[in-house]
């Protein structure tokens, strides 16, 4: 029979793993410090959906971890399906006409529009333009986010 202290020891256990295996991603990453990024230099990887740019990916002196990443979404594509997860992104609109949906409802954001998608909100985006559509995605992870 499982008691009530299995269950903690357990749950204890799940959490400790979770935090060293959090921790481990980030050990060989360097911190993140104040830094420039020049769009000719970021290389363009084709995706199913059109293409992506990364620019970084790693901690900060306040973040357990900061990601930038650029996608550009083909007429009609999304980068995948709705979903939700525990860090926090802000996406700039660059060029192009996107249809983002943040649980009920679906705005149409067009360029130089901001999408902000809270912690364990459902959120997706399809590019509903005529034209390829880009947008700046930017992660935050905070050190003390439970995932």
């Amino acid at each position: 029979m499982i008691t009530r202290r299995d269950l903690l020891v357990a749950a204890v256990s799940v959490f400790t793993c979770a935090a060293v295996l959090a921790l481990a991603q980030n050990a060989g990453k360097p911190v993140l410090h104040s830094s420039f990024f020049n769009w000719a230099n970021l290389k363009a990887t084709p995706t199913k959906a059109g293409e992506r740019r990364s620019v970084f990916d790693a901690p900060t002196p306040t973040l357990a971890n900061l990601e930038c990443h650029i996608t550009t979404l083909n007429p009609g594509e999304s980068p995948h399906l709705a979903h939700r997860h525990a860090d926090e992104e802000l996406m700039i609109i660059k060029e192009g006409t996107l249809a983002a949906v943040q649980g009920d409802r679906t705005n149409i954001v067009e360029a130089g529009g901001i999408i902000f998608e809270a912690s364990n909100e459902l959120h997706g985006l399809q590019n509903v333009g005529t034209n390829r559509a880009t947008y700046f995605v930017i992660k935050f992870v905070p050190r003390d986010l439970v995932k």
